[in-house]
């Protein structure tokens, strides 16, 4: 262990067997982080979370989804202080892409420019690396898609994804029953139930937030308690055993 402490100090380091500590622990930070779910369906696309709201916190406000671009969300697990800084550089980027070209700027476009930030925090003394991962989804020209930034400024496109706390299990259960031509409540209904497979509170969907953006309209929409509900009655159709 003592071999391994010289290079756990800065992120521009390697350890003699190819490793960046300091990366490795951003990782282990989103990992530790509550869940936070993508999918896309024929119809759109879904951000879910798992938040632990405390006994006099406002329900209505969502800490872990932010909206980038009238067409963009983002889902956060990790860190979340780092995801609002991250978001903030995605919104400038977003509207400084609408002022050049005059168009709408590409989820990939909002994804690979987020993942080159983090990035750049894995090369100078100094600095850490973001300790969030995020879910970039959102509907453009191309259609329907998600992304996956992470802290090493790794960024992948996905069909449906977890990240956070249980995200392999997770994982696994969105494999076993996602289907590419599911619809939107539908896709809804299984982040409900990929949630609740980890939750330690099921009874209520107090600990869910959720947000869209449908293939018809193009703008990020918060789903409603109402909604939620709604869509929780067909989760069971999502089997967990």
């Amino acid at each position: 262990m003592m071999a391994s402490r010289g290079y756990d100090m800065t992120p521009t380091m390697y350890s003699p067997d190819g490793r960046i500590y300091q990366v490795e622990y951003a990782i282990e930070t989103v990992k530790r982080g509550t869940l936070a779910i993508g999918i896309c369906s024929k119809e759109g696309v879904i951000m879910a979370v798992e938040e632990k709201p405390r006994a006099l916190q406002t329900l209505n406000v969502t800490q872990k989804i932010f909206q980038v671009d009238y067409h963009i969300g983002v889902a956060a697990a990790g860190y979340i202080p780092d995801a609002r800084v991250q978001v903030d550089n995605a919104r400038f980027f977003s509207q400084g892409n609408k002022m050049t070209y005059d168009e709408s700027v590409e989820v990939a476009t909002v994804a690979k420019h987020l993942a080159d930030q983090s990035h750049q925090f894995t090369q100078y003394s100094g600095v850490r690396p973001n300790g969030v991962a995020l879910i970039i989804a959102g509907v453009d020209q191309k259609g329907e898609s998600i992304y996956v930034t992470d802290p090493s400024g790794t960024y992948v496109q996905y069909a449906a994804v977890a990240i956070g706390s249980g995200s392999d299990d997770v994982n696994a259960f969105l494999e076993k029953h996602y289907n590419e031509n599911m619809s939107l409540s539908d896709a809804a209904s299984l982040a409900i139930a990929a949630i609740n497979l980890k939750a330690e509170q099921k009874e209520s969907l107090n600990h869910i937030k959720m947000a869209k953006v449908t293939t018809e309209k193009k703008i990020f929409e918060k789903v409603s308690e109402s909604d939620l509900l709604n869509y929780s009655k067909n989760a069971s159709k999502f089997p967990t055993s």
